[in-house]
């Protein structure tokens, strides 16, 4: 495991929110589950995540607005309740996405260390929902309401470096840290950040909620979560 020497030359930790912070995978399954009654024997976490990821596709602006239709897309092709009161509660739910169980101590303790920047594709609303169930460990924010593009456009990467140049951090101060090869790893490392991939899935088939890509990025740190990421940065002892 690298020691907290190994991370001293960073001073802002970069994070991607949604799939390494909050456990969107599992907000996903259970409401899809709540609603229709359907077991996982029943309704497979793939079958959910193929539809899900589908339905992204077609309606990828502002998740707080258009996690409704996604749902519908998602109940039509498994044939599952699609009737607006469902839709609206998993819209509610996703604004409910809750941290994985590690988030929030992790952050705390990576904060007393290093300036903690979110880099979202969440819009302001959700990411507001998120901070907050985050216990706001944040000292800045950049989500698509900002960037105008999504990650993995290089154009959102841009957005936050010059932003935190603004306040005199340097690209070489930046460690991205994220669980997403597709969305975050890769385009990082392309354009020549530091990279820590939190391998949320570890020992799991398949690449879940997210997209696949076809060869995976090899990491400057590699972590199965948060709380080991914390451990590694800042030492288990502080």
């Amino acid at each position: 495991m690298p020691s907290p020497a190994s991370f001293s030359n960073f001073k802002v930790l970069t994070f991607d929110v949604v799939g390494t912070l909050i456990d969107f995978e599992s907000g996903v399954l259970n409401a899809v589950r709540k609603i229709s009654g359907r077991s996982p024997a029943e309704l497979s976490d793939d079958q959910i995540f193929v539809h899900y990821k589908r339905g992204r596709d077609l309606h990828p602006e502002r998740s707080s607005e258009v996690m409704f239709h996604v749902y519908r897309h998602l109940a039509k092709a498994l044939g599952l309740p699609a009737d607006d009161a469902s839709c609206d509660v998993f819209q509610l739910a996703v604004l409910r996405w809750a941290p994985f169980a590690d988030s929030i101590e992790a952050l705390k303790r990576l904060r007393t260390k290093f300036r903690l920047v979110a880099m979202t594709n969440a819009d302001r609303v959700a990411l507001s929902c998120y901070a907050h169930a985050l216990g706001n460990p944040f000292d800045d924010t950049v989500c698509a309401d900002d960037t105008g593009v999504a990650k993995p456009d290089p154009e959102f990467f841009a957005y936050n470096k010059g932003r935190q140049s603004a306040f005199g951090y340097k690209q070489s101060d930046i460690l991205h840290v994220a669980q997403s090869q597709y969305h975050d790893i890769g385009v990082a490392r392309r354009l020549g950040y530091k990279v820590c991939w939190i391998e949320r899935r570890q020992g799991m088939v398949g690449f879940g909620g997210t997209p696949e890509v076809p060869n995976l990025t090899k990491p400057d740190f590699h972590f199965s979560t948060m709380k080991a990421f914390a451990d590694a940065a800042i030492g288990a002892a502080a």
